[in-house]
């Protein structure tokens, strides 16, 4: 713990070690999604998250990924879940409903639920974006499950 001006503070917590995670992923734009998988899993083993406390589960796509979620939160199974996907934007109207909505889903499941999500839902131009941000998107999201898990048992505490 760090004090500024006599105020305690809470360090960020990247320990990993003895935290559930659980993870949902979209299958649509699979190949993406293998690329945040691949970025999100290297970096919670990295963080000590051990492969036997993870569990992967797979979405049809991203607006279905805030129920899965929901559900895995409700389980009690998992310290914080990770939520991976990607949106690219086409031609019509429908990649604003599936980004916000989503987004919207994914933010509503984990304040009902007190279990915190990482959002690793990419929405990108193209398909190029999307390749190009899957693997640092997939880590950042590792990162911020360990971290939140880690906040919420210091908070409870």
């Amino acid at each position: 713990m760090a004090h500024y001006d006599d105020i305690e503070e809470f360090d960020s917590d990247l320990k990993g070690a003895g935290l559930r995670i659980g993870i949902a992923m979209s299958r649509f734009n699979q190949d993406v999604g293998e690329g945040l998988l691949g970025g999100c899993t290297a970096e919670l083993k990295r963080l000590g998250v051990r492969a036997a406390d993870m569990l992967l589960v797979t979405a049809p796509g991203a607006l279905e990924l805030p129920l899965i979620l929901q559900a895995m939160a409700q389980s009690g199974r998992f310290d914080a879940l990770v939520a991976l996907g990607c949106v690219i934007r086409g031609e019509t109207y429908h990649f604003e409903i599936v980004s916000n909505e989503s987004a919207r889903g994914i933010t509503d499941a984990q304040l009902a639920t007190g279990v915190p999500i990482a959002n690793g839902v990419l929405t990108t131009e193209d398909d190029d974006q999307a390749l190009s941000r899957m693997a640092q998107k997939g880590m950042e999201a590792g990162q911020a499950a360990v971290e939140m898990a880690n906040l919420q048992r210091f908070l409870k505490k």
